[in-house]
């Protein structure tokens, strides 16, 4: 991280702490004085906190002639853009499902019902009637991966039977417990692919089938 912006933050972090200490509306001349720094960059500082939803602005009761000045106080709310840790909560999941007796079921199973989760929208995205092909949700299931970050892409040579998916949202968690993480990708795809109506299903997921790409294997859905 640049010095700059270390110092940036820094300084960010010392308004919030004042404002949190003080108990009460403080105006900006106040935490200037208080901190050492120039009134401009108190108020920058401020803006930033409130934009962050980490601070709130208030104005002083009116109680002389002219514009009364505007005061800020930390919100009472735990802070929306402190530390977060996803990939510790991601892997504690990813080991209890592990240890399930039908661990790989119900993974692909939660995969599932996320996948039938986004499908609608992605449906009414794309305007295509409930009666499309194949082809037609093949591209649904391109543009949710998409959205989904997967940076999905044609097979090479035009295979209509795979989709190369080039990035993974998951991509640290995947190298270590890939028989959690991409079970549950197979089933997204599966889930999405049977609540479009659609003639074909993911069967099988090819994790780093090249260093760059994994493969999603199509073939016909299976009556039910």
């Amino acid at each position: 991280m640049p010095e700059q912006d270390q110092q940036t933050r820094g300084r960010r972090r010392e308004v919030l702490h004042l404002l949190r200490e003080a108990g009460g509306p403080v105006s900006i001349a106040e935490i200037a004085e208080r901190l050492g720094i120039h009134a401009n960059t108190a108020r920058f500082h401020l803006e930033s906190l409130v934009r962050n939803g980490q601070v709130e602005r208030s104005t002083a009761d009116p109680g002389s002639p002219g514009r009364p000045p505007q005061l800020f106080l930390a919100a009472r709310r735990m802070d929306p853009v402190g530390p977060r840790h996803f990939r510790v909560l991601a892997e504690v999941l990813a080991a209890s499902l592990a240890t399930d007796p039908d661990a790989q079921g119900r993974i692909v199973e939660a995969g599932r019902l996320w996948g039938r989760h986004q499908a609608p929208s992605v449906a009414a995205a794309t305007a295509i009637d409930e009666a499309s092909g194949p082809v037609e949700s093949v591209d649904r299931l391109m543009r949710l991966l998409d959205e989904l970050g997967f940076a999905p892409v044609r097979a090479a040579g035009g295979d209509r039977t795979q989709i190369g998916l080039r990035q993974c949202p998951f991509l640290e968690l995947a190298v270590s417990r890939s028989d959690v993480v991409c079970p549950v990708h197979l089933g997204l795809m599966q889930g999405a692919m049977t609540s479009w109506g659609s003639s074909l299903t993911v069967d099988r997921l090819e994790p780093f089938a090249e260093p760059d790409l994994c493969l999603a294997h199509l073939s016909a859905a299976k009556a039910s």
